[in-house]
């Protein structure tokens, strides 16, 4: 998770007007993992599925971009 991406959604949460514990509770996320990513414990152990149920409660979208690829060096 890039470090962009991180603080806005720690912004999102913080905006969000919602407790902490009562985001843990909607989405099914301990407390202590959500602790970690709020005090920038890296991604906290987030996952894919985590980050989209806490979007789709603060009214987010999530697109995931994937870098483009570089041609193959195959037959050179």
């Amino acid at each position: 998770m890039s470090e962009r991406f991180a603080n806005e959604l720690r912004a999102a949460i913080e905006d969000s007007g919602i407790s902490r514990y009562r985001i843990c509770k909607k989405i099914g996320l301990s407390e202590s993992v959500m602790s970690r990513f709020m005090n920038h414990k890296e991604s906290a152990g987030l996952s894919m599925d985590m980050i989209n149920k806490l979007a789709d409660l603060l009214g987010l979208h999530v697109t995931v971009i994937r870098p483009k690829r570089r041609p193959s060096q195959k037959g050179r």
